[in-house]
């Protein structure tokens, strides 16, 4: 038997297939697109395509779009999933996770191998991961290429949290001939300090910490974060897919 997770996200759409031994046997990402119901029935055709029948497999959905997934036996809320998943990659049962999504972060508590408690940013997309494609196109290059200009810049801050103002501080800082790596540190910077002060609220203290969610992979963003709440933060390659990996352990749960 195998399980399968869904995971629409408000930016990207994940899918993970665990087996009866919980090996990962498939993942994969796309984008979410305009609407979350086209993104789930193309991940549907994925997963046919490779041999795996969401109809035939206890399939789970989670994310901002799990309503819209009609195939899905069952849906079980974020952090439930993200917390599940983060535990399973990194084989812990206590510490912190940090997950940077398209539209929100979540900090999460886990203890006993459960969530003890969690904390999930305001309304406000600043220290986000639409935060970094916005600021991204304002610098006509994505996330990518973005988290590779940071590292060569340093010494430009910005001031102002709030996405729509802080872009027009970008335009006023390209306007003075500022260096694109200096205004793309500035960038990162001004999420790690959004994500560190959120997660100081937790009072997450000395422990396993680890970042999930699309930014995982942005190594400069790890530093950052890791220099402002002063202990190491740790990702994993598939980080991306904890939500859709969660869904999948909870399907399994479910069914033993």
């Amino acid at each position: 038997m195998n399980y399968i997770g869904i995971d629409i996200g408000s930016t990207t759409a994940k899918t993970a297939v665990l087996s009866e031994d919980g090996t990962l046997l498939f993942r994969k990402v796309i984008p979410t697109g305009w609407s979350s119901k086209e993104a789930s029935q193309n991940l549907k055709e994925l997963l046919e395509a490779n041999g795996f029948s969401p109809e035939a497999c206890p399939c789970v959905a989670t994310g901002y779009g799990r309503v819209s997934v009609p195939y899905a036996k069952r849906q079980v809320t974020e952090i439930t999933c993200h917390a599940r998943g983060a535990m399973w990659l990194h084989e812990f049962s206590e510490g912190t996770i940090i997950d940077i999504g398209g539209q929100d972060t979540k900090i999460i508590q886990v203890a006993g191998g459960t969530v003890q408690n969690f904390l999930m940013n305001d309304k406000c997309s600043a220290g986000t991961g639409r935060f970094l494609e916005v600021m991204a196109r304002a610098l006509e290059t994505d996330t990518a290429g973005l988290c590779e200009l940071s590292a060569k810049g340093g010494g430009v801050t910005i001031s102002s949290m709030c996405t729509v103002f802080a872009e027009t501080e970008i335009i006023s800082l390209v306007g003075r001939g500022e260096k694109r790596e200096n205004i793309a540190y500035a960038v990162l910077d001004s999420i790690a300090d959004k994500v560190a002060a959120q997660a100081k609220k937790m009072r997450i203290g000395e422990g396993f910490l680890c970042l999930t969610g699309g930014l995982c992979e942005c190594e400069e963003l790890k530093a950052s974060l890791a220099d402002k709440l002063g202990q190491e933060v740790i990702s994993h390659p598939d980080g991306r897919f904890a939500g859709a990996i969660g869904a999948a352990l909870s399907g399994m749960k479910r069914r033993r």
